[in-house]
């Protein structure tokens, strides 16, 4: 089985990290899996990882009004789950859920927190990393929000 750091070093969110960073951040690393239907994290509970996905599928799931549940998006093998850690008051925005058998590497985030306050470039490094999911998941919900939009104006 890799190491982490290797693991890191495959993975494109994680290309141009210097060695040094990705020691920091393979020590905060953990190998983890989810069986189908499992849920990796539910709206409103604390989070406290994010999670580099090796192998599956996950659905990121949010409730809507007068809809339900609505999938968001569904990410794969390279994705990278999670980011309410790295922003107070750290708690989930989503659930998160395995579709179907799910490996991946779980990253603590007070350790990493700890890590990028010790080390401010390192810390830059990774807020603008996790600004490019946040962007991703604000559209992903946006066209969300404009489909339940164009159905309300359509009708039954």
């Amino acid at each position: 089985m890799k190491m982490i750091k290797e693991l890191i070093h495959d993975y494109a969110f994680f290309r141009g990290l210097t060695p040094e960073y990705q020691e920091l951040l393979a020590g905060c690393g953990s190998n983890v899996r989810f069986n189908p239907n499992e849920f990796i994290f539910r709206e409103g509970q604390p989070a406290d990882k994010f999670y580099l996905i090796r192998h599956g599928k996950v659905s990121i799931d949010v409730y809507m009004p007068q809809r339900g549940i609505v999938t968001i998006e569904t990410i794969g093998e390279g994705e990278v789950l999670g980011w309410s850690w790295l922003f107070e008051p750290y708690q989930w925005h989503s659930d998160a859920r395995a579709l179907v058998l799910t490996r991946a590497v779980a990253f603590d985030g007070q350790c990493l927190r700890d890590k990028c306050d010790a080390d401010v470039a390192f810390g830059y490094d990774i807020v603008k990393r996790f600004a490019q999911i946040i962007i991703h998941r604000l559209q992903a919900t946006q066209l969300q929000n404009l489909d339940v939009y164009s159905l309300q104006k359509r009708g039954p």
